[in-house]
């Protein structure tokens, strides 16, 4: 996909925070030198494409009660692996779902899922439910200890 230079302009604003203003978008048209009508139609076709797959709000989710997360890798049968991502991308409490081929010998976890709870025990329920379904095979739980880096991607820097 190409991209002007004001197409980049406004893709650097908008992949940070946007300006804290009744018009955000008029706001960052007027700072690229653009109409708000530009904006809107670049960011409407980058969604309609896929390239953007939302807007939202951030929210620090240590401090709406989920405080505990853990990375809980599984060991699916090769023909169950589709089936298994898509079961677990279906649970509520699950963020990411990552199919990662492993050619290592003593780390044969292939499928990764980010598991958010209230707590441990609300986490181990929800491996416990996959678990039951024995399709996921054997599986580890990495639990999160300390949070050293998390940031959005810049893109268009």
């Amino acid at each position: 996909m190409h991209f002007t230079k004001n197409d980049r302009a406004i893709l650097r604003s908008v992949q940070a925070d946007l300006p804290d203003t009744l018009t955000p978008y008029a706001d960052i048209a007027e700072s690229v030198g653009v109409s708000e009508a530009y904006v809107l139609d670049l960011l409407g076709r980058l969604k309609k494409s896929g390239a953007i797959r939302r807007f939202g709000a951030s929210i620090k989710h240590q401090q709406t009660g989920w405080t505990h997360n853990a990375m809980v890798v599984w060991k699916p049968a090769p023909h169950l692996i589709e089936l298994c991502g898509n079961t677990a991308a279906e649970h509520e409490q699950i963020s990411h779902v990552y199919y990662r081929p492993s050619d290592e010998p003593d780390w044969p976890y292939t499928l990764y899922t980010m598991i958010h709870g209230r707590s441990e025990a609300e986490c181990r329920r929800v491996i416990a439910e996959l678990r039951r379904s024995a399709l996921f095979g054997e599986h580890a739980v990495l639990n999160s200890l300390k949070e050293l880096k998390k940031i959005s991607m810049s893109y268009f820097i």
